[in-house]
Formats: C-alpha cells, sequence, structure tokens
C-alpha cells in the first residue's frame, strides 16, 4: 500500500506541503494503516508523523562582520549609505562636541589653569559654536595668553 495519502492528510494538518512531511521509516506499517484524519492525527501526537524544519538563514557572516564592525573595522566610505547626518545627526554631533568642550573647560577651571572669569568667558563663547574642537581652544588659549602663571 502506497503512503501518499497519509501524507497528503498529514499535510492538511500539519498545514504546510507534503514535501514537508517527515514519517518513521521504521513504522511505515503503522502509518500505512492509517485511513482516516483522527488516525493521522493520532500518529502526528505520537511522533511517527512530523515536519521536517526549514533551515533558517545563518548567522555566522553576520557575528562575525558585527565583531570586526565592534573593533573599528568596516566602517570606511565603501560602506556607508546615507549622508553624514544620516549616521549621526547633527544634534547629536553637536551634543557630543559641547560635552567635550565643556569637560576641557572644566578640568582647566578644577587644576586653576584659567581662573574663573575666563572660563565663563570661554564657557560662552563655546556655547555659541566658537570653537571647532578642544584643540581649537588649546589654541585660543595660547595665542590670547589666557592660562594663569603660577
Amino acid at each position: 500500500m502506497k503512503i501518499g495519502p497519509q501524507k497528503r492528510l498529514a499535510s492538511q494538518l500539519l498545514k504546510c506541503s507534503e514535501k514537508k512531511v517527515w514519517l518513521d521509516d521504521e513504522r511505515l506499517d503503522e502509518v500505512k494503516e492509517a485511513i482516516t484524519k483522527a488516525d493521522v492525527k493520532t500518529l502526528i501526537n505520537k511522533g511517527l508523523i512530523g515536519l521536517i524544519r526549514a533551515n533558517g538563514q545563518s548567522r555566522v557572516r553576520a557575528r562575525k562582520r558585527l565583531e570586526q564592525r565592534r573593533k573599528g573595522r568596516q566602517k570606511g566610505p565603501g560602506t556607508r549609505k546615507g549622508k553624514k547626518t544620516a549616521r549621526l545627526s547633527d544634534k547629536e554631533r553637536w551634543i557630543v562636541r559641547m560635552r567635550v568642550q565643556r569637560e576641557f573647560l572644566k578640568e582647566l577651571k578644577t587644576k586653576e589653569i584659567i581662573t574663573v572669569p575666563t572660563y565663563r568667558n570661554l564657557y560662552c563663547k563655546s556655547k555659541g559654536g566658537f570653537f571647532r574642537s578642544k584643540r581649537h581652544i588649546k589654541l585660543y588659549i595660547d595665542e590670547h595668553k589666557l592660562n594663569q602663571k603660577k
């Protein structure tokens, strides 16, 4: 006796293709005896008929790429899509810049390299977007001789 009808019934019950139905090779005689849907259902519950799981997408390459990116690789111009502002918004870039500059100014004040009025002046300039970077602040202090002599 053929097992085609059993496979068809099982595929209907499992809601899949007949190709995806798995039958236990060692107990095929029991599978052949199943005639009704109820019989096939009991065999599914027993584990004689099952579903072949589809292979998922392998994440091996994705994990490797992620590991490399954490090290700072694979982030060059060939990988980038979109504008600079799409990857990091203007506001976020501004926030990062301000935090760096304010931290630096606070450090100069606590080490008493600059006076409080000078700190205030530089702080306001920084807030107004006068300085491009931390290095620019250093340059400005040296050019205008704002560092306090000990």
